[in-house]
């Protein structure tokens, strides 16, 4: 299976950073953030 090169972008991950901390957030937007911060790339000093 080849890997997936996307990255999300600073304004997207801060969007979905956002809805991650809202209580008031549907299941399945939480699902879709989750998915798009598991794209971002790692900071400095993360393994």
């Amino acid at each position: 299976m080849a890997m997936n090169k996307r990255q999300t972008g600073q304004k997207a991950a801060t969007a979905a950073s956002s809805v991650l901390r809202n209580p008031k957030s549907s299941k399945a937007d939480k699902t879709a953030a989750g998915s798009a911060l598991s794209q971002t790339p790692k900071g400095k000093g993360k393994k």
